[in-house]
């Protein structure tokens, strides 16, 4: 499975199997953890085999069950963007490796005996991680194409002619859209500028302290459809 066919299929799942994972695949998982912490200065931990952060009330209110396995999303304060970019790389190789995944952000119990949080550094959230009782099902498309994006090409606006985007940006944006946010707002935008940049940025939405963490979600989903050889960001 490639990492395109893993962002078609990826769903959040909150309901887990009593199966471990084999160890070739947590090596695989903590490999890119790994090198991800090191490029970016993050500080992502994988947990295993600890059920106590799924076991109270508040997983119990967001409908999680079976959860074991999971990834504290830990990095110095300011770096959401990064884990939203990162993570998300993360659960796709997940996703190829025939596990499920799910983002939370708060129906977890905290385990600071699990996870090493240093000075400077803020756990952001976690991400439930496994084989999934059933592979989780799409949520409704909320958005178009059309509400998320903006063509700030010079020519284009000159013209006044109606904006076509090209295939590369249109497959990106496809790809954002089906990016996990938090309770599905899709609040981002993609602005295409002349000489194919494109800059991403989060929309203002009350009561949301994951926007940050969701653009660097979508951005990665985008990077991925899109080609990284096809544009730069701004």
């Amino acid at each position: 499975m490639t990492l395109q066919e893993a962002i078609l299929v990826r769903h959040s799942v909150r309901q887990y199997m009593d199966k471990p994972v084999e160890a070739e695949k947590i090596a695989q998982l903590q490999a890119l953890i790994d090198k991800s912490n090191g490029e970016a200065g993050l500080h992502m931990q994988l947990i295993t085999n600890e059920p106590k952060a799924f076991s109270g009330g508040l997983a119990k209110y967001g409908k999680f069950s079976g959860v074991g396995n999971y990834i504290a999303m830990i990095a110095p304060k300011g770096k959401d963007v990064e884990l939203g970019y990162y993570g998300e790389q993360v659960v796709l190789l997940a996703q190829t490796l025939g596990l499920n995944t799910c983002w939370v952000g708060l129906t977890f119990s905290k385990q600071p005996d699990k996870y090493e949080i240093r000075e400077g550094e803020v756990l952001n959230s976690v991400i439930a991680l496994g084989y999934g009782a059933t592979q989780g099902k799409q949520h409704p498309q909320k958005k178009t194409i059309e509400d998320v994006c903006e063509d700030k090409r010079v020519e284009s606006q000159k013209s006044k002619v109606e904006s076509h985007y090209p295939s590369w940006f249109i497959k990106g944006v496809e790809a954002a859209l089906l990016a996990p946010t938090a309770i599905n707002q899709q609040k981002f935008l993609f602005e295409l500028h002349d000489n194919n940049r494109v800059k991403a940025k989060a929309r203002l939405v009350l009561l949301n302290n994951y926007a940050s963490t969701d653009l660097g979600i979508v951005k990665c989903h985008f990077e991925i459809a899109a080609g990284k050889e096809n544009f730069e960001w701004v």
